[in-house]
């Protein structure tokens, strides 16, 4: 009975999880007073561009109300209802979008209220309906009577700039349009940066926690962005607009086609212009801004570095970990780094040392104190336990608490400034007492290891090439002796020293290195060979001084042994006439027994008979 609940329930919960991931669509683009959807229901704009329902990312249990494209195969959210309060997976089963009081809402059976239009003036009215429109925008209207409408998306996006919404900037109000990134690609909340509209100078801006200006597009000229120039009035795909009146000024685009294009503030804090492919069944990159990941500002959080260099971008500072490795996954280094141990501090002594890190950008945020030189900087960091950096430029100490926005430069540009990090007891070896040749016990034991690891793998690859040295030397002797040598080769061997030594006064031509000969030839190469006989091969070969010869190289396959080659050598340096050719000399060495003759340019004599 037991086994029946459990196998009851797993099919409950898969069912739930499949109802969940597939979205039943409606067959209507609109919410009335009359309607509503909840669960996996949705509704689709007329021209079937876009999609109203919930979602989830990624592993997250958290729901959302969004807008996506309804024919691209990656869902594509281009607006999110409840990103600052999203829904539970118990909140999901009662969840309920629905037209209340004058107001477009998402609420639960409990009451408990997650997002709503929020308007000032309502109209009680039972002709209020919420269309979404086939250019993804969401509006709330009474019926056909309201223009402009009561409430639309576009006037409240999230990170994406859709076609025929405006970036406005409101005179009355004194309020702009403002985009603003998700927190990590699983996570829609608001994150760090955001881009708004620069009425002054007609031009986007992208900030960093609403203060700090990083980036722009440049003024707007009546054709391009200055600074972004792919982005102009005269685009094969789109129309820029730029209106400027009593009420308002706004920049706005419309497309000449049925393309796909959208522009977001990324997680990464960058503008992107992306445009759907659809042979490529995907969004390609048409431009980006700021195009260099570090200069988008903190980019890695607090004690971090941002190096081009990097593969990963944003790295931890020695002695820092991730405060979230789960959120780095997720590409958000808006939390930064923390270290790993607490600096040891308060027990009235100083201690600890700094790692020097060179071409970097100096963060902002630092205090000015006075010292009169680098090492009196130095000790005014380390008597203070919330100082974690200094620097000592041109005269002038600046010290930080906290370290955002470095920047690290490539050595070969030359440019950037020295910080001193704070280290933390684990890690003082790596800092300036290791530079001053004071390493601490941690340290000396580290190295002492490495040291004996190295030795000890030096004297083992020592004594494995030594024993496959003599394993070759004792296979090579086995072969050896396991195949018998032909008898000429025998005596060859027993007669080599025979022929150096007491045939040398017979002999009246001189000995010549092997070397010299391989030299002469190219080793033996077929381009100098002459011709073959039974002998075996002669080749030409030209001494370093220039002189021509004809070296007579005997053959492994000739049967000729030591005994005949030392007779040939005595027989023909005595034998030196006018019509003969003449020996020069020879060469015995290992296995190589060479004659070396003098060159004839004139070929052989059957040359001159048969022409």
């Amino acid at each position: 009975m037991q086994l029946q609940h459990y196998s009851s329930l797993l099919l409950i919960v898969i069912l739930t999880c499949l109802s969940l991931s597939i979205h039943q669509s409606l067959g209507v683009d609109m919410i009335s007073v009359n309607h509503s959807i909840s669960g996996n229901q949705s509704i689709v704009s007329s021209g079937e561009n876009f999609e109203l329902g919930f979602f989830k990312r990624g592993n997250s249990k958290k729901y959302y109300l969004g807008i996506w494209y309804k024919n691209v195969i990656t869902q594509t959210i281009v607006w999110v209802a409840n990103r600052e309060k999203p829904l539970s997976a118990n909140d999901m089963f009662s969840a309920e979008l629905k037209v209340l009081d004058g107001d477009l809402v998402l609420i639960t059976e409990s009451k408990n209220l997650f997002w709503s239009t929020n308007i000032s003036n309502k109209i009680s009215s039972n002709t209020l309906v919420a269309i979404l429109s086939d250019n993804g925008n969401l509006i709330l209207s009474d019926g056909s009577n309201s223009t402009p409408p009561l409430w639309q998306s576009f006037d409240h996006p999230t990170d994406t700039w859709l076609p025929n919404a405006k970036i406005k900037y409101d005179k009355h109000a004194n309020t702009t349009t403002i985009f603003t990134s998700w927190k990590n690609s699983e996570d829609p909340s608001p994150g760090l940066y955001s881009v708004e509209m620069d009425q002054r100078n007609r031009q986007f801006l992208v900030k960093w926690n609403r203060t700090e200006i990083f980036s722009a597009s440049g003024p707007w000229d009546g054709h391009i962005f200055s600074l972004m120039p792919e982005i102009s009035l005269n685009s094969e795909k789109y129309n820029f607009t730029y209106v400027d009146n009593e009420n308002e000024s706004y920049f706005m685009y419309s497309l000449h086609n049925s393309s796909k294009i959208r522009l977001t503030i990324d997680v990464s804090g960058k503008i992107r212009h992306l445009i759907w492919v659809e042979n490529l069944m995907d969004w390609q990159l048409f431009t980006s801004q700021p195009r260099v990941p570090c200069e988008v500002y903190a980019s890695c959080g607090a004690f971090s570095i941002c190096s081009e260099e990097s593969t990963t971008f944003c790295n931890c500072l020695t002695g820092f970990t991730p405060r979230s490795d789960a959120e780095w996954d997720l590409n958000d280094h808006s939390g930064g780094c923390v270290r790993k141990i607490s600096l040891q501090c308060g027990d009235g002594k100083i201690k600890g040392s700094f790692l020097m890190t060179p071409n970097v950008t100096l963060p902002e945020g630092s205090q000015s104190v006075p010292a009169a030189s680098a090492e009196e900087c130095h000790s005014t960091c380390l008597s203070s336990c919330s100082c974690n950096a200094y620097a000592y430029d041109n005269g002038a100490c600046s010290i930080w608490n906290e370290l955002l926005n470095l920047k690290q430069f490539s050595p070969e540009d030359g440019i950037g400034s020295v910080i001193y990090t704070r280290l933390d007891a684990s890690d003082e070896g790596f800092g300036e007492d290791a530079k001053s040749g004071k390493f601490p016990l941690k340290l000396k034991v580290i190295i002492s290891a490495v040291v004996f690891v190295a030795a000890l793998l030096l004297c083992s690859f020592s004594y494995i090439y030594y024993r496959r040295k003599m394993a070759k030397r004792t296979a090579n002797k086995q072969s050896t002796e396991g195949n018998p040598v032909p008898h000429w080769l025998n005596r060859e061997r027993e007669a080599r020293n025979l022929i150096n030594e007491n045939d040398k006064q017979d002999i009246a031509v001189p000995f010549f290195c092997l070397e010299n000969i391989l030299a002469a030839t190219d080793n033996f190469s077929d381009a100098h060979k002459l011709g073959q006989g039974g002998f075996g091969p002669v080749y030409k070969g030209i001494f370093s001084d220039g002189q021509e010869i004809a070296v007579k190289r005997l053959s492994s396959q000739s049967r000729q042994g030591i005994d005949e080659f030392r007779n040939e050598v005595i027989l023909i340096s005595k034998l030196q006439h006018r019509n003969l050719v003449r020996l020069l000399g020879y060469c015995i060495t290992g296995y190589e027994q060479i004659l070396l003759y003098e060159y004839m340019p004139n070929k052989s004599l059957d040359t001159f008979i048969f022409g």
